[in-house]
């Protein structure tokens, strides 16, 4: 059957960029796949394949999502770990924003960098420990790349002193960064506590973006 072609958006209400985005997530396969199969957002795709690449969860795991919404992330590891009520493992996913329910999983509406938001979280992977802790949080775009990907490092630094507090060893941290020239820092940061870090770019990342992943494996006792 002959594929439909991808609606445009000519909408005069709409602004030019605004536009320019809407076109581009009609066209796009992945987020048309994420629909497809159930995915709250094409991000789903870029941690299956990281996963299948380098094996960062299994059953009965716990992992916490920073800066979960809308919950796709979340989602892909609950078919990795296991839902909890048949002895798999325990999903916690924060956010600012109000998230919708999954089946399995705990969603915390709460800022994670916050005294409060750790109060609200910090009861659910303790006394035991994080498995993963995982990031695909950026910060609120200005228009200005240096900011942005400034803003979004110090989220990424945030996330990744979470990991380094409260992951068990042979635990792994995944936390999306911007190429700006200060991802190294983070990465050389990370080294002397984890058995391998490394840069990695998933196809399902757009190819003009700046985004890539920092990925930490093995978190040494």
């Amino acid at each position: 059957m002959p594929v439909k072609p991808a609606k445009k958006f000519t909408s005069k209400r709409l602004s030019a960029s605004s536009k320019a985005y809407l076109n581009r997530q009609a066209a796009d396969s992945f987020v048309q796949a994420a629909r497809a199969q159930g995915y709250r957002a094409r991000s789903a795709f870029k941690l299956q394949e990281i996963d299948q690449k380098h094996k960062l969860f299994r059953h009965g795991q716990t992992v916490v999502d920073l800066g979960a919404a809308p919950g796709s992330w979340c989602q892909v590891a609950a078919e990795k770990v296991g839902p909890t009520h048949k002895g798999g493992g325990r999903i916690v996913g924060i956010d600012l924003l109000e998230i919708p329910p999954l089946a399995g999983i705990t969603f915390i509406e709460a800022d994670f960098t916050s005294d409060e938001g750790l109060g609200q979280l910090l009861p659910h992977v303790q006394p035991e420990g994080v498995d993963v802790v995982m990031s695909d949080m950026a910060a609120n775009t200005t228009g200005h790349h240096a900011t942005d990907g400034l803003r979004t490092m110090a989220l990424a630094e945030l996330a990744a002193d979470f990991a380094l507090t409260h992951l068990k060893p042979g635990g792994h941290f995944l936390t999306k960064v911007f190429m700006n020239g200060d991802e190294a820092k983070l990465r050389d940061t990370l080294r002397p506590h984890f058995t391998k870090v490394m840069f990695v770019k998933p196809g399902a990342s757009r190819a003009e973006s700046r985004e890539i992943f920092l990925l930490a494996l093995n978190k040494k006792a």
